[in-house]
């Protein structure tokens, strides 16, 4: 049977319709990873943590000029909350996480810390290193990392779990950054997969720093996928492909995109296992100045599609 007119309108119709819709799959697929998820690029303020010490104000103008929208803060660099509030909203950033130490902040007078992260708008707090047991006070830091038993690592999720609940109460997160000690074998586990493990997962999450991840071996696309749910941040950090696995606070660090780090496999897969905090932070030693390597590192991601 002959098709008619109207077959044939109908027929290249709907060939249009799938045309345009894979069109537009493909159009959606091609945009930068971060401008497809709505998701702004941030920096980890440690970044430039000399400059920031110098002059704080100066430094956040910095980065929002060359278009971060998000800092993620180590402490209160000797500012109250709404001292670093207005400063951030003076430079047009925002603040949703910060790094507080264990000792000396979560150990103390939690009504007042609070406060200060209220007043900057703060919604997850970082541990960024492990509570140090009272046997290991006073002694050098390499040294204490090499001598962290299992039992310490229990012991600093059972800190986070009695903290976490504290601060749910005031609608702030608690969560653990690790480095890559924490990657250290203890018999058949590590000190991470026994916070993963001992930790409740309504009340503590973790952000992955890929870059310390890398420094130790491991592949931080593949660990994402065994812990799906537990990263809601992620330091995005690349290292020299010359760096050797270690778990001694080693690395050879490099900006975004100028690493080893398969950034168009890795971000998706932060993205899957649930990260949608990405913060750009490098270690020293700096080949230029920060201020331009973290420039470099916000072109690459900003254009990689992933």
């Amino acid at each position: 049977m002959r098709p008619t007119s109207t077959d044939l309108h109908r027929r290249a119709f709907l060939a249009a319709g799938v045309a345009a819709m894979t069109a537009g799959g493909a159009s959606a697929a091609a945009q930068p990873f971060f401008k497809r998820h709505g998701l702004p690029i941030g920096i980890q303020l440690y970044t430039l943590a000399p400059d920031a010490a110098k002059d704080l104000d100066g430094a956040l103008k910095a980065v929002a000029g060359i278009g971060y929208k998000s800092v993620e803060l180590h402490g209160l660099l000797g500012r109250t909350g709404a001292q670093m509030r207005s400063a951030l909203d003076g430079a047009g950033l925002v603040c949703t996480d910060i790094h507080v130490q264990g000792r000396g902040q979560l150990d103390g007078d939690l009504a007042k810390l609070v406060g200060e992260l209220k007043a900057i708008g703060v919604k997850t707090a970082i541990m960024p290193s492990p509570y140090i047991p009272d046997r290991l006070q006073g002694k050098g830091l390499r040294e204490v990392l090499t001598q962290l038993t299992a039992d310490d690592w229990k012991m600093n999720a059972a800190f986070l779990n009695e903290k976490a609940v504290v601060l749910a109460k005031s609608g702030i997160r608690l969560g653990y950054h690790n480095h890559n000690f924490e990657f250290a074998p203890l018999g058949d586990t590590t000190g991470l997969e026994i916070m993963l493990k001992n930790t409740d997962p309504k009340l503590v999450t973790f952000e992955l720093d890929v870059g310390w991840v890398a420094a130790a071996g491991v592949d931080p696309a593949a660990f994402f996928a065994r812990h799906k749910g537990r990263f809601s941040l992620m330091h995005v950090k690349d290292i020299k492909a010359d760096t050797q696995p270690n778990f001694e606070l080693k690395m050879d660090p490099t900006e975004v995109g100028s690493g080893k780090l398969l950034w168009k496999t890795l971000l998706p897969a932060a993205y899957a296992a649930g990260v949608r905090g990405f913060y750009v932070e490098q270690e020293p030693p700096f080949a230029r100045p920060r201020i331009e390597a973290a420039k470099i590192s916000y072109d690459y991601l900003a254009g990689v599609t992933a």
